[in-house]
């Protein structure tokens, strides 16, 4: 009888994650702790003002580790300078329920940066392109005996989408807000009389962060990431951020009503930094689960052969 009602438990834990993705107005897109080296994946306007590096990213989240079904995101960056006020790159976010949802999203992205004193400077930006989105009901098991028509088809559905944003910063802080997703797409539909809508809703980012310089060898970095969108409580993320010697860091964090957070980064060469987060589930699904895990990446490559590993202003990009 334990058995089966730790079983029963699991699978009304994915369930509910999967209809988490099919309601109307909920928060849909992926959460990263390590959001302020992930700007260009929610803010097409993101810029550095840096013609000599292109920067690469890597991400990858494990969420609720130890659910059945629990989410797993990876995301991928490339971005850099095009030209004099012009930047651009890719970006690439793979999110997935289990082995039940999968969704994609591939974009490129372009920023005007505009000059408004001599340190600081407003982006604007856009992205373009596609969700591809899938679900695989085939094997999947019900805590209810009779399973809902509404997860009896397999779907597979391409969505085109775009996204705006803004960005202004300075050598030491930035502001953003965006809209990484502007077009509603329907994910699901009313067929037979049975009742499957799921949109994409526009998700709103306001993003900020500074570096505090404390003496040479020690920087306070503050950082905070609000979401928007209509039908679901606004998240907020404030993180605290100590760099030492331009080469460790490591902070705390809260994302309100759901989890504090720990994480550290360490530039291992010139070009590459390596860093973790820990989330401790502070709802009720931390009865559930042993916390999330967020590994991050970055790499920069020097298009001058003169520059090797340069040290750049200890901004959060």
């Amino acid at each position: 009888m334990i058995f089966m009602k730790n079983n029963k438990i699991k699978y009304l834990i994915q369930l509910s994650a999967l209809l988490a993705c099919f309601v109307v107005s909920a928060q849909q897109n992926p959460q990263f702790t390590q959001y302020m080296y992930n700007m260009s994946v929610v803010n097409p306007a993101y810029a550095t003002d840096d013609l000599n590096t292109i920067n690469v990213g890597g991400f990858y989240r494990a969420q609720w580790v130890g659910a059945v079904g629990g989410p797993t995101t990876g995301s991928f960056f490339a971005h850099s300078a095009l030209g004099k006020n012009v930047e651009g790159g890719i970006s690439v976010v793979h999110d997935q329920i289990g082995d039940v949802v999968k969704e994609s999203n591939v974009y490129a992205d372009f920023a005007y940066v505009l000059p408004v004193s001599e340190t600081n400077k407003f982006s604007f930006g856009i992205k373009a392109g596609a969700t591809f989105f899938s679900t695989n009901f085939n094997g999947f098991v019900y805590s209810d005996p009779l399973p809902d028509a509404a997860f009896a088809n397999n779907l597979s559905k391409t969505f085109p989408n775009i996204g705006l944003g803004t960005f202004y910063f300075g050598k030491n802080y930035y502001v953003g807000f965006s809209a990484p997703n502007i077009l509603n797409s329907k994910h699901l539909d009313n067929k037979d009389g049975i009742v499957r809508t799921g949109s994409q809703e526009i998700h709103y980012y306001l993003t900020g962060g500074y570096v505090i310089p404390i003496n040479e060898n020690l920087k306070l970095k503050p950082a905070l990431m609000a979401i928007g969108v209509s039908g679901a409580p606004v998240s907020i993320d404030v993180t605290t951020n100590v760099l030492i010697n331009n080469v460790f860091e490591a902070g705390v964090g809260y994302r309100i009503g759901d989890s504090m957070n720990a994480l550290v980064n360490f530039k291992v060469t010139p070009a590459l930094r390596v860093g973790y987060a820990y989330d401790y589930t502070l709802s009720n699904l931390g009865r559930f689960n042993s916390g999330s895990h967020e590994i991050m990446l970055l790499f920069d490559l020097f298009k001058s052969k003169n520059i090797n590993g340069y040290d750049k202003s200890p901004r959060f990009f």
